[in-house]
């Protein structure tokens, strides 16, 4: 069927820029361009283009677009044909074809009218129901089917609460430990002190060497504790920025994902309004002027699938690091606070091997208990003396009477009766 300026109205730019331009695409092992193609006779005059596959050649030369207007294949003017004629066209052509297109300038702003906003909500509030109960509410959707990505923040939350709680317990172990290592160094300390002040040989180098392993086991401690405190920060690393940062990247991918299936949506909902139309034959007119606004969303629609899958790229590889990092930082993590501990014990048990100095036999007489007791003693006799003393002083007016002076000593103030 040939195109006749009559059988339609005027086309409606919608004070959209159209350029002329034409490209030459090699067909490849299955025989195609990769482009899908919509409109033609007999109920819009222009033949467009409503999608460019992935790895085709046309997505490859990326000189057309969805929306463009197809006028020319090599020798033959298409304007007013029908897309099967076309597509006709293309199949018969071996080797390259030359398209003879108008493109489309859209602003994309304009595109993203107020139906694309509400409809963005919509799904939104829509992503965690279930389909009975949105089929139930009467709401219609876009799905994207095979979106493991939901999954997969659903694991990484699961992962994210497992490192909080592996945190929780390795600080309140270290705690614990730091209060060990602090009792052993206050141990040894004491016990060198002993040591120190103890008058026989044996006893002082028992206590000694007591001491010294004590604070031996307490530098391990620490040690240890120093060595555990990188998992801690290896955990923080992980829970505060790489899953923060996950979720952020997860966060612009849902905003790309419901804006593409806005525009996905709103594309079915005017291809159903056409496809009412045609079955009652009436003619639609932003058909019949060209179906600018449709192309318009296309285009829309096929920047934002381009943002979409840019974001899901960077997904999906974050989510892979984490995996990653999960399966196998952790469980390096995880082995070397436990070899942390192995050493730890080791070296506590080869200090006390070399410790066999108890049972230990003390002279009580000689040691310091005996020291402390004649050291009471002798603040008893100083007293003591202090006193007597006094007493001495305030009999001094009784020496004329008696006539002489006695030698009073401490022995004889002691009533020993």
């Amino acid at each position: 069927m040939s195109y006749d300026y009559e059988d339609y109205y005027e086309e409606d730019c919608l004070g959209m820029h159209i350029t002329s331009g034409s490209v030459k695409l090699k067909k490849d092992e299955k025989n195609v361009i990769g482009i899908s193609i919509g409109g033609g006779s007999p109920y819009c005059p222009c033949l467009y283009i409503v999608q460019i596959f992935d790895n085709s050649p046309a997505s490859i030369s990326t000189c057309l677009e969805a929306g463009d207007e197809i006028v020319g294949i090599n020798s033959y003017r298409v304007k007013g044909w029908n897309k099967s004629e076309v597509a006709r066209i293309i199949q018969m052509i071996e080797g390259e074809v030359t398209i003879y297109y108008n493109k489309v300038h859209v602003n994309l702003k304009e595109g993203k009218s107020f139906d694309i906003v509400l409809k963005n909500l919509k799904h939104r509030l829509i992503e965690n129901m279930s389909s009975n109960t949105a089929d139930a509410l009467g709401l219609s959707r876009a799905i994207l089917c095979n979106d493991s990505l939901v999954k997969k923040m659903d694991e990484m939350e699961e992962v994210s609460s497992q490192y909080n709680g592996l945190m929780h317990h390795t600080e309140k172990y270290l705690r614990s430990f730091y209060a060990v290592a602090v009792s052993h160094k206050d141990l040894g300390y004491i016990m060198s002190e002993i040591g120190n002040r103890e008058i026989q040989p044996n006893a002082r180098t028992a206590f000694s060497k007591f001491g010294d392993v004590h604070i031996d086991m307490s530098k391990l401690g620490f040690s240890h504790i120093k060595k555990s405190k990188m998992m801690i920060t290896d955990l923080k690393t992980y829970v505060n920025k790489a899953i923060p940062d996950t979720k952020l990247t997860v966060k612009k991918y849902l905003q790309a994902k419901f804006e593409y299936l806005s525009y996905c949506l709103k594309i079915k909902e005017m291809d159903d309004e056409s496809a009412n139309f045609n079955a009652i034959r009436e003619p639609l007119y932003r058909v019949e002027t060209g179906n600018y606004e449709y192309r318009m969303i296309l285009r829309c629609r096929q920047h934002a699938r381009k943002v979409f899958s840019d974001k899901r790229n960077d997904v999906m590889v974050k989510l892979e690091l984490l995996d990653q990092k999960h399966v196998q930082d952790t469980a390096a993590q995880l082995l070397k606070l436990v070899e942390s501990i192995a050493k730890y014990n080791e070296g506590c048990v080869k200090n006390l091997k070399g410790t066999k100095l108890f049972p230990l036999e003390i002279d009580i007489t000689r040691c310091s208990f005996s020291k402390s007791n004649s050291f009471t003693t002798k603040l008893a006799d100083k007293d003591e003396t202090q006193s007597n003393s006094d007493s001495m002083s305030s009999m001094e007016p009784l020496f004329d009477v008696i006539g002489e002076k006695q030698n009073y000593d401490s022995t004889t103030l002691i009533d020993t009766s």
